[in-house]
């Protein structure tokens, strides 16, 4: 082995799907680069399962560069392995030493259930957001750049809760398997603009039920998810996700005998 490479003793959890039992299985990494990032060392792995012709391990990724939020892996305990802002695919082995070993494991809760070894459902975050519906847009004409003026605090504000990119860290770190710092963010990026303002409280309403009815537990302030979001998504959105729950259900009523007698 040269001097440029690692040796890493990986302990990864291995099922079929989520009916059938799982366990870890240990596999030895001996040609890692310091260079490579957490992602294609797997790929090595499986490269040299392939060729032993055994199963592959099955793992989500898409973009590779933290944008897709498909990445998702608990790595030594903690999501995309615990380096601030940082996803699983954006880690490199350069951040653990030659002959480390690492515990693997898919996102734990039942909100998202496994579909092959670390890869799991994450469509519940999907439905949230399909229960939020629709933004109001004029079809007219393009309006002049100055005919809404929002200033750059709402603005900034819009953009940080925009930056969350729906990789599931927040429930697999929160011990009540919790989605509320996804769903404030969600629920905060249109709630501070007026784009957003037509529809927010029914946009709440549903999003918070659809939560609830996928088996999202609640949150408690443990803020497990913002030491874990790769995006640096804060509470803050959850206490204004809070604030408009509140305002949307002493506020927004259903129509009731719509075109009935009076």
């Amino acid at each position: 082995m040269s001097d440029a490479n690692m040796v890493i003793y990986l302990k990864v959890w291995r099922q079929a799907n989520g009916a059938a039992e799982g366990k870890f299985v240990d596999y030895k990494v001996d040609t890692v680069s310091p260079d490579m990032s957490f992602l294609e060392m797997f790929d090595v792995l499986n490269n040299e399962l392939v060729k032993k012709g055994e199963d592959p391990i099955a793992f989500d990724h898409d973009c590779r560069e933290g944008i897709c939020g498909m990445c998702s892996m608990m790595i030594n305990g903690k999501a995309h392995g615990g380096q601030l802002n940082t996803t699983t695919c954006q880690l490199h082995m350069r951040k653990f030493k030659s002959g480390d070993s690492i515990v693997v494991e898919p996102w734990r809760s039942r909100a998202f259930p496994l579909v092959k070894d670390l890869a799991v459902d994450r469509s519940a975050f999907d439905k949230i957001i399909q229960a939020g519906g629709y933004v109001s847009a004029s079809t007219g004409n393009a309006p002049d750049a100055n005919a809404n003026l929002i200033p750059k605090t709402i603005a900034d504000i819009a953009m940080d809760a925009a930056a969350c990119i729906g990789c599931g860290a927040c429930v697999a770190s929160c011990p009540n398997g919790s989605a509320m710092l996804f769903m404030g963010a969600k629920i905060s990026q249109l709630a501070v603009l007026p784009q957003g303002e037509p529809e927010s409280a029914k946009r709440t309403l549903n999003m918070v039920k659809t939560h609830d009815e996928l088996l999202f537990g609640n949150c408690t302030n443990h803020a497990e998810c913002v030491a874990t979001c790769p995006k640096g998504i804060s509470m803050e959105h959850i206490a204004r996700m809070n604030r408009e729950y509140t305002k949307a259900t002493f506020s927004y009523f259903e129509p009731k005998n719509a075109g009935g007698a009076g």
